[in-house]
């Protein structure tokens, strides 16, 4: 009989379950046998101070403040965040005790809160969600000067004091290797794709495309670094070329979706784009599934050469066809489902998307690339294993804890009867 091992997940910038990456990652721990907890914030309808939601029992704080922008606002925020969260880490401890705790960024200073815990024999697992100094340069601040030093230095140290480290793609691999120095056998890739069975959905609505002939979608939060401004000149040029014949649907909030709404209304674009803000997930896959294909409008910078963008792997889950800007990890993930710009070039991401609207067998063909290589490399069970193996390497078990099954499966399952039947 394995001994009991639990984990203690910590979380700032979303709460769970709304972060899908990280609910993802602990009910998966769960259902393989691991005692899971997490530590978060306080946002939207998650507004509980304690909760257990399919076993894993989740501890919240109010978030009292919230940086929007500037050096001082984020200071404070982290500083208050990292304090509440220890609170909540020696709460969770008391309740049960953990054996690991994984921190996920930003920012790059929970690896301070594991080494309290590190003399009662808690290892210290580092979750790479993002490059923070690559992000601070891409919000336009330099590449030089104390901050960006500091936080190059904060990176550094919360990679050395890691036990094992979780990169969610070869990038952050690269950079783990090379400028933390961590040894190869301790870095483990775990990418975020949704469950496999997100590629069985037909719930496609044609109503979505308000009466268009096409419909094109640009899915997830639009902030300063997203790029959401480039697809909006694109647009601006397909408006000026082309037939009223394709709405721009925009799904997604964030920081940043007021300001690209105005945008949209100062370029009188308001007859060829619509901003849903977030949506629900039946209408979420509902966009998906109706659209004739998708965009990932970020323009090139460091971090987003570097990073993996959660959109890609959803626009490939239901066979849509991408058009993207040219940058390493959009290769990585998409391969030949996406048609690639010239990074920054909005006239070149129009005529790219024009190109593509008008050929209807080559979109069917990276479609069915895309859908094919979501099943069998990107979707989340191909991860799931990962991580369940590092874990169970962690705490020395021989064989993988039993019971991992695909990520909700059963739920997915059902929503996705459901769903079909609507469509029907």
């Amino acid at each position: 009989m394995k001994p009991e091992r639990n984990i203690l997940i910590i979380v700032q910038n979303l709460p769970v379950p709304f972060d899908r990456r990280v609910w993802q990652e602990a009910t998966s721990l769960h259902r393989a046998g691991f005692g899971v907890a997490v530590v978060c914030p306080k946002k939207k309808i998650y507004t509980k101070s304690y909760e257990q939601l399919e076993g894993v029992d989740i501890y919240r704080y109010p978030l009292i403040y919230e940086a929007d922008n500037g050096v001082a606002g984020y200071f404070v925020e982290f500083v208050y965040c990292w304090m509440a969260s220890l609170w909540l880490a020696l709460k969770a401890y008391s309740h049960r005790r953990f054996h690991a705790i994984h921190a996920c960024n930003p920012p790059d200073t929970f690896f301070a809160l594991a080494m309290i815990f590190r003399p009662l024999g808690v290892k210290f697992v580092f979750d790479h969600h993002d490059l923070c100094p690559e992000m601070y340069v891409a919000k336009g601040r330099p590449r030089a000067g104390f901050l960006y030093r500091m936080l190059l230095l904060l990176e550094h140290l919360t990679l050395r004091s890691a036990d094992m480290v979780i990169a969610v793609n070869r990038s952050h691999r690269d950079i783990a290797l090379q400028r933390g120095g961590v040894d190869a056998a301790k870095v483990v890739i775990v990418r975020s794709g949704p469950p496999r069975a997100w590629a069985d959905f037909r719930v496609a609505e044609p109503r979505l495309k308000g009466g268009r002939k096409y419909l094109v979608m640009y899915l997830g939060e639009m902030c300063q670094q997203d790029g959401v401004d480039h697809l909006l000149r694109a647009v601006r040029h397909y408006a000026d070329s082309c037939p009223k014949d394709t709405l721009f649907a925009f799904i997604g909030g964030g920081p940043d979706q007021q300001r690209m709404k105005d945008m949209a209304q100062k370029m009188e674009l308001n007859d060829w784009v619509h901003f849903t803000g977030r949506v629900s997930d039946e209408v979420l896959w509902q966009y998906l599934a109706t659209a004739d294909l998708c965009v990932d409008p970020d323009p090139y910078t460091e971090w987003s050469d570097l990073s993996t963008m959660n959109k890609i792997i959803e626009y490939l889950a239901f066979g849509k066809p991408v058009v993207a800007f040219d940058l390493a990890e959009h290769r990585r993930s998409a391969q030949d489902a996406a048609v690639y710009v010239h990074p920054n070039d909005d006239t070149k991401l129009y005529a790219a998307i024009h190109e593509l609207l008008i050929d209807s067998e080559r979109r069917q063909t990276m479609g069915h690339y895309g859908q094919k290589r979501f099943r069998e490399q990107l979707s989340w069970e191909n991860s799931e294993e990962a991580l369940v193996k590092m874990y169970s390497s962690l705490f020395h078990y021989r064989e993988d804890p039993v019971g991992t099954a695909s990520a909700s499966a059963d739920d997915l399952r059902d929503a996705k009867k459901q769903l079909n039947r609507r469509a029907e």
